[in-house]
């Protein structure tokens, strides 16, 4: 995992070391501009600068106690339910349906049966995508043509699972509609249905996120979160950004756990994000 990890932050480590030429101290200076490079906010540069030793040289265990607070939001735990059923959200562009494979095919190397519901009946293309992603890792999926009730392909998936003891729902769902009212409805439904469908669904709603898009990406998420309780956040295209740093800020902002980071675009390139591991490599480049 440590080099998954370090993969998906080659760009933003070759902008700290950039930034850090051949200087060996690290002073608050210094850190500075490293950390704003790595696109960590300017607020919380200002936090983490006040928060460490009042000593000007900065020493990198007492910078990893500090960057560590910021990743103190619990994962969700995985429920007792079968099938588990998770609600997959994001705006169109953001990798939502990679990702949503990338999961499906995680959980089936977990000897997990899986079934797909294709609930982004607002884009006959997100359909026929999930569809092909679907028979290419070889998982069930529950579809329909353009323009039915999202919600009732989401009860039927449920449904489906229920009846063949599927372990895994993954639900599709739209990212864009005419207006955010009509999408905070649509999703609202969606969650509504589920629990008619199965009691406690959606289990785990999880948004998401382009990484390249940095602290951009927040308020994005602030704006599903206010329309459906958030429980996690995945962050996507890690690999393609030197914004690594802004991971802090989605954490911190959201106060959601990462639960995954895309780190390349083969089906192995979803990971279970680390902090401990993030903050190890992330530290490396700063200091070594």
């Amino acid at each position: 995992m440590f080099d998954f990890i370090k993969k998906g932050l080659t760009k933003t480590l070759e902008g700290i070391i950039g930034v850090k030429g051949d200087n060996k101290k690290i002073t608050k200076e210094l850190l500075e501009e490293i950390l704003l490079e790595s696109d960590v906010s300017y607020e919380i540069v200002e936090e983490i600068i006040y928060y460490l030793p009042p000593s000007n040289d900065v020493k990198k265990e007492d910078l990893k106690r500090v960057m560590s607070s910021y990743f103190l939001y619990d994962k969700p735990e995985i429920l007792d339910s079968k099938p588990f059923v998770e609600l997959i959200l994001g705006v169109n562009g953001a990798g939502k349906t990679t990702t949503i494979a990338k999961l499906a095919y995680l959980y089936k190397n977990r000897q997990k049966k899986i079934i797909l519901g294709a609930c982004d009946t607002f884009r006959a293309g997100a359909i026929e995508q999930l569809r092909l992603w679907s028979e290419k890792i070889g998982v069930d999926i529950v579809l329909t043509s353009q323009g039915h009730d999202p919600s009732a392909v989401a009860f039927d998936t449920i449904s489906k699972a229920k009846a063949k003891n599927f372990d895994q729902v993954i639900i599709d769902t739209a990212g864009r509609l005419q207006n955010q009212k009509n999408l905070a409805n649509e999703l609202e439904k969606i969650v509504r249905i589920s629990n008619k469908a199965l009691e406690g669904a959606p289990h785990r709603k999880i948004l998401v996120l382009d990484g390249t898009q940095g602290n951009a990406g927040i308020l994005q998420a602030k704006a599903f979160n206010e329309i459906i309780k958030l429980d996690g956040v995945i962050i996507t295209k890690l690999d393609g950004t030197a914004k690594g740093g802004s991971l802090l800020g989605i954490a911190r902002e959201l106060e959601l756990p990462i639960l995954y980071i895309g780190v390349g675009e083969k089906m192995e390139d979803l990971i279970e994000f680390n902090s401990d591991n993030f903050l190890d490599i992330l530290l490396e480049g700063v200091f070594e």
